[in-house]
């Protein structure tokens, strides 16, 4: 154990090296205030407003050097969209996953993959899975989940700045229609566009926007691979967070996927909230500091993971 301490002392103080494109408080709340405006409308697959948030995410990756996995940024599929209860006719509209990839530099380790994810999806005006489903109003959904989505490219334009640290290859993912069921990430894992025999570790960020004055940051799953639950507590530390770190409970957000193709899985939150799935989930309740300081920790998370000598294999948690 205290080698392992040692390791990430070590590694961290290297990192303090390596200062392009920081990670801000504004840029996370630019992109949240972007993501949840009152023009998006919720961010409803198959919307314009879904268009253009795939369009913003698609411009961030090409701006920070973040290239296509297969030669197009999106991965389009067919949601079917949930409805109310007793109703027959069921809508289907088209929609994408929005996927960039950043290269490793290790000639071997660079055909493994490590994933990012969040998805950009929300309810729209509410419907069937909104706490006040009688109500018709834009649910903004600030930390479900344009907390995940900022994060995604604030980590994403960190790690392209970096990219000579990352053995590994990392692979970001935008997944659209999470909030219909997890179909995004099911479809990715059904269409995978690398082997899933190389994507070694999925980490997914749902709703991190509200870390609490304790700085819980929740994750299930970091026993899905030898050492992840010593890692991820003690890369805590560095934030100063309070990383409550749990080796199965994978939970129910778009890592689940994953995690059924036999994939290491680390899913993080920062907690349920009253707000969660109403009208009410806006961003002035964003704690826009705790997501840099989450941010920044699973940034080293990935760094940490990309260099990993060792093979990363699966531990199954049920």
């Amino acid at each position: 154990m205290k080698i392992l301490f040692l390791s990430v002392f070590l590694f961290l103080s290297r990192l303090a090296g390596y200062a392009q494109a920081d990670i801000t408080d504004a840029e996370i709340k630019d992109h949240i205030n972007f993501l949840s405006s009152g023009k998006n409308k919720g961010r409803y697959p198959g919307t314009k407003e879904s268009k253009r948030v795939v369009r913003y995410i698609v411009k961030d990756f090409k701006s920070n050097d973040i290239g296509p996995l297969d030669n197009s940024y999106l991965q389009y599929f067919i949601a079917r969209l949930r409805v109310r209860k007793g109703v027959t006719d069921t809508p289907h509209v088209k929609t994408c996953n929005v996927i960039g990839v950043i290269r490793g530099s290790d000639p071997v380790l660079a055909d493994e993959y490590i994933i990012l994810g969040a998805h950009y999806d929300h309810l729209g005006m509410g419907g069937p899975s909104s706490k006040k489903p009688d109500t018709v109003a834009i649910h903004p959904g600030a930390d479900d989940n344009a907390s995940g989505t900022a994060a995604l490219l604030e980590i994403g334009e960190k790690l392209a700045a970096n990219r000579s640290l990352l053995k590994r290859s990392v692979i970001l993912i935008a997944f659209g229609a999470e909030e219909q069921g997890l179909l995004g990430s099911k479809y990715f894992t059904e269409h995978p566009l690398v082997p899933i025999s190389q994507i070694k570790l999925m980490i997914n960020m749902d709703m991190i926007g509200r870390l609490n004055a304790e700085k819980q940051i929740h994750m299930g799953g970091a026993g899905t691979f030898s050492g992840g639950m010593e890692l991820m507590k003690e890369l805590g530390k560095a934030e100063g967070l309070n990383p409550d770190v749990h080796a199965g409970d994978v939970g129910g957000s778009d890592h689940v996927s994953f995690y059924k193709k036999q994939i290491p899985v680390i899913g993080l939150h920062t907690g349920g909230h009253p707000q969660y799935h109403t009208p009410e989930d806006v961003v002035g309740l964003i704690n826009i500091a705790g997501e840099k300081a989450v941010s920044e920790y699973i940034y080293n998370a990935i760094i940490a993971v990309s260099e990993r000598a060792e093979p990363i294999t699966f531990i199954d948690q049920h």
